[in-house]
């Protein structure tokens, strides 16, 4: 068998149809290679044997004992079997206990008089202390010497704990390891040779067969950081690839033009730039003056002006000739950055326009939504060049949306949309445009460098001059009624004092949503008192009930108004204007404010079931409030416990404003699936052994690596089994989905 042959074997030819299928279905594990990537989640320690007298409850213990007596109890009217055993080691007695399918090879084998261990951890039934289907190795009493010594093996090794699955146990995946584990011998090395003897690694098939059968702890560390390197470093080199081949791109340098556009924008501005935003501008005009395209990811927090800096720079493509498109995740947003940039621009947005600016430019607006003349003006706009900025949804990558000269892309909220998405509209350039993508969500430095590693970042992490702090407080509910009073006179005293504020909740509640929703069916079906009992049986509220309650109770006499996502557009940018022009006192809306609404005159905000939300969406929701000269105020409504861990989240986004240390916290509750999520799925394999949030430094040293490798052999021709490696994580519809990033 060739070296690579045996790690793509399909399971099923070694451990047989049934396992193998329960592993691919509920494990995603198919071949030998995939099994042998499939690491222990931890250790145990079979630790000394215990005597049965001196047994610690709830641990895990390893027992030489001899079988006292075994019985077979029927309970259920007779539906159900538990098998009880009696051990005794001369200190004292210990009961086993195994249910259901379970009892039949125990009962055959654990007969009175025979001696075995029994490892398992440690309970108390009926005051009496127990092991449920533990595990045992029979000790066959012929020789005294082979006893010891299987004693001595099974007693002092670290049992490894499998991710399992229902239907199949860590005991169990670790006896279909041991019949794979022969192949780690072929294992694939895709280290350079110079990498690995420089830093002083493992082999890799010695380090799968430490991991999976460690003597010592020192076997796992070993194991660990080389396989943890291996993750770091083949993941880092298909993103450098992907960043050099960016680079061999051609695109059209946009260099700034003196006394255009740009230098007519920034004189008519009512304030300085930070020192922020003027760094970042640099980095980006640095970038758009270069003939490859920029690739660069713009992170910052809540309102520290990442818009300004946006805009500036589409003010710069504008006037070298081309036109640039900012693309949005929902109408709302892209109606409200259309507003936004207009304002800003003033005459400047009117070019071609009777009273416009000379050196102004059209704006245009293209939704999914418009009227159809509206529709065909804008598209008329685009193709003849006339309007240089356009601001839009997914609506400007259909096919019937042309440009005269596309030079940037802007795509704000990054995650919200696909690679395929992005690769559209960047396709619609005469040749690839430049790229700028924003997200308000900040990311810890290494998830930025695994997830976006195509991407180079600048961070805005002042904010500007004149916006005001946010109090945030959680306000318990349940447990202090008096506080959810208190928090709607606060809301009441923010209008008197000339203010306005929102109030958010996670569902809409209207029929349609019933009718189709998950969420729906549990609406209909959970009683009214089991909200009582437990916050989590009742459906979430709603807006349409929330506002409808707030208007007949404790904020009657103010206008109350919704907004959610099944609102027609029109009506919802009507509700948007009059919030903005003071016309409405308090907003009743889900999560569609979430990003880039500006209301400066807004300054508090009730989340109401806010346990219901993330870390980072929490974070986003906030930043709608302290736009203007006075402090904003957050109260976060929850019905969840004292002691869980959903308000140990919000009280950590009580805590703190800072978006990086929230969204540090974010990562390590959720771990990395749900974070790298779509932006990692060109790989085939998701990261197993290495965790972004605590291999900040192994991930960084891979990326140099990985950088000065790619630089000097960018096909890889000198290293064919790093190429190998590569090729078994990115397939090829993979690897285009990557490259289209």
């Amino acid at each position: 068998m060739d070296r690579v042959s045996s790690f793509d074997e399909p399971l099923k030819t070694l451990l047989g149809g049934a396992t193998a299928k329960v592993m691919a279905e509920h494990l995603d594990l198919h071949t030998v290679g995939d099994l042998l990537h499939h690491y222990p989640r931890r250790y145990e320690e079979r630790g000394k044997l215990t005597a049965l007298a001196d047994l610690p409850l709830d641990e895990h213990v390893t027992v030489l004992a001899q079988v006292a007596d075994a019985r077979i109890l029927m309970f259920n009217n007779g539906r159900g079997k538990r098998l009880e055993v009696t051990l005794t080691d001369g200190s004292g007695r210990l009961q086993l206990v195994f249910f259901g399918h379970g009892v039949h090879k125990p009962h055959k084998e654990l007969l009175p008089g025979r001696q075995a261990m029994f490892a398992g951890k440690v309970s108390v039934f009926n005051r009496k202390m127990q092991l449920a289907h533990p595990t045992y190795q029979l000790l066959d009493a012929s020789g005294a010497d082979e006893a010891t010594e299987a004693v001595d093996a099974f007693a002092g090794r670290l049992l490894p704990i499998y991710p399992a699955c229902k239907q199949l146990d860590s005991w169990r995946i670790a006896k279909a390891v041991d019949a794979v584990l022969p192949s780690a011998q072929d294992a694939v090395d895709p280290l350079p040779a110079s990498l690995r003897e420089g830093r002083g690694f493992t082999p890799l098939p010695e380090a799968l067969l430490k991991v999976h059968r460690p003597k010592t702890k020192a076997d796992v560390e070993d194991a660990r950081a080389r396989l943890k390197w291996d993750e770091a470093f083949v993941l880092q080199v298909a993103l450098a690839r992907r960043r050099y081949a960016d680079t061999q791109l051609p695109a059209v340098a946009r260099r700034p033009v003196a006394d255009g556009l740009l230098d007519a924008f920034d004189a008519k501005l009512p304030f300085t730039l930070t020192e922020g935003q003027e760094k970042v501008s640099r980095e980006i005009f640095d970038d758009l003056a270069t003939e490859h395209p920029m690739h660069r990811l713009l992170q910052g927090e809540v309102g520290s002006g990442k818009t300004m800096v946006a805009l500036r720079a589409m003010l710069t493509v504008v006037d070298a000739g081309g036109q640039a498109a900012m693309l949005a995740p929902t109408e709302v947003l892209a109606q409200q950055h259309h507003r936004s940039i207009t304002e800003m621009m003033g005459e400047l947005a009117e070019g071609g326009m009777l009273g416009g600016s000379d050196r102004g430019t059209k704006v245009v607006l293209l939704t999914g939504s418009m009227g159809m003349a509206a529709r065909r003006q804008a598209l008329l706009d685009l193709v003849t060049g006339e309007a240089g900025i356009v601001i839009g949804t997914h609506a400007l990558i259909e096919d019937k949306v042309q440009f005269h000269d596309l030079g940037l892309v802007v795509v704000d909220e990054q995650h919200r949309f696909g690679v395929e998405q992005r690769d559209a509209l960047r396709s619609k350039g005469k040749q690839p445009p430049h790229l700028l993508v924003m997200t308000a969500t900040p990311i810890p430095r290494t998830v930025a460098m695994t997830v976006f590693g195509d991407l180079e970042t600048s961070v805005l992490d002042q904010l500007p001059a004149g916006r005001s702090p946010i109090a945030s407080h959680v306000v318990p509910a349940k447990d202090k009624p008096h506080f959810l009073a208190r928090a709607w006179e606060r809301v009441r005293e923010e209008v008197e004092n000339g203010h306005q504020a929102y109030v958010v909740c996670p569902r809409i509640g209207d029929d349609a949503e019933e009718a189709d929703g998950k969420k729906g069916k549990a609406a209909k079906k959970a009683p009214a008192e089991a909200s009582e009992e437990d916050p989590e049986k009742r459906p979430p509220l709603a807006v349409l009930e929330i506002a409808e309650e707030l208007r007949e109770g404790v904020l009657a006499g103010l206008s109350v108004e919704v907004l959610h996502g099944r609102m027609h557009p029109d009506e919802k940018d009507d509700v948007m204007r009059r919030f903005a022009a003071g016309d409405v006192d308090v907003l009743v809306a889900t999560t569609v404010i979430e990003v880039g609404v500006n209301v400066p005159n807004a300054t508090a905000m009730v989340i109401m079931d806010a346990d219901r939300f993330g870390v980072s969406q929490l974070h986003q929701l906030r930043g709608r409030v302290g736009r203007g000269s006075a402090p904003g105020l957050c109260l976060l409504v929850s019905e969840a416990h004292e002691a869980s861990p959903a308000r140990a989240r919000l009280s950590a986004v009580a805590a703190t404003l800072d978006g990086f240390e929230l969204s540090r916290i974010d990562l390590e509750q959720r771990r990395e699936g749900d974070v790298l999520g779509q932006a990692q799925s060109g790989v085939r394999s998701s990261l197993r052994m290495l965790t972004v949030i605590d291999d900040e430094e192994v991930i960084a040293a891979a990326r140099e690596e990985a950088v000065a490798v790619v630089a000097a052999d960018p096909e890889l021709e000198h290293l064919p089994e790093l190429r190998t490696v590569l090729a078994a994580l990115l397939d090829k519809d993979r690897e285009e989905y990557l490259d289209k990033g």
